[in-house]
């Protein structure tokens, strides 16, 4: 395990030499004033999804929400990770906008395709059942949809997932006075493309 730890310090070296050096005064500047990120994104956990430079994001700009297979679940009285970044987000920090963000070769995906997989990771199983109703959603699109079924349900997961924000109450307060925006997004891993659909419409366009 020395060689990960060695692996990890030699890029902390190299952003303190490096990144951190050639932009010193944005990094003292984020260190001196309160956050005021414009975004929150709530992404998939996968390693393979970098947001900040997948929107060549600066220090600030966005707050990030990541957990397995981008859920949201449905508000509730029941205190959660998710729950709370988004009430943080959306009370505290003003956020104009939230991001839904999946994406492909998912492996929540593929879990909820093949439950199996997980039989061994009973609290895995049960965060992926916010997932279960875009599985409905995709397998009845599916017979009219030519595209493989994992495509289908990381669009139709991502769809879900922004029907279980609106049920939180600060979201639906700031959406109500217009204050907010929201659109959802799946990233193409190997294509480095970003497809994105805008609230409200349920078909993803290429960002060119």
């Amino acid at each position: 395990m020395d060689d990960v730890l060695e692996k990890l310090k030699q890029g902390a070296r190299h952003f303190k030499n490096d990144v951190y050096a050639k932009n010193v005064e944005t990094y003292r500047k984020a260190a001196s004033t309160p956050q005021q990120p414009h975004s929150l994104v709530v992404t998939c956990a996968d390693s393979r999804v970098d947001v900040e430079t997948l929107t060549n994001a600066q220090p600030g700009d966005i707050f990030v929400s990541r957990n397995i297979g981008n859920m949201v679940p449905t508000f509730s009285r029941m205190p959660g990770g998710v729950t709370a970044v988004i009430e943080y987000a959306v009370t505290a920090l003003k956020v104009r906008h939230v991001v839904v963000c999946g994406h492909t070769d998912c492996g929540a995906m593929k879990a909820l395709l093949n439950p199996q997989s997980t039989a061994q990771m009973p609290t895995v199983q049960s965060w992926l059942s916010s997932g279960i109703s875009s599985l409905r959603v995709a397998e009845t699109l599916h017979e009219f949809d030519k595209r493989d079924l994992l495509t289908v349900l990381t669009e139709q997961n991502v769809l879900m997932q922004i029907a279980h924000l609106k049920t939180h109450p600060s979201v639906a307060g700031a959406l109500a006075k217009r204050e907010l925006t929201i659109s959802g997004w799946v990233y193409d891993i190997g294509a480095g493309e970003v497809r994105v659909a805008a609230d409200g419409s349920d078909h993803f366009e290429a960002v060119r």
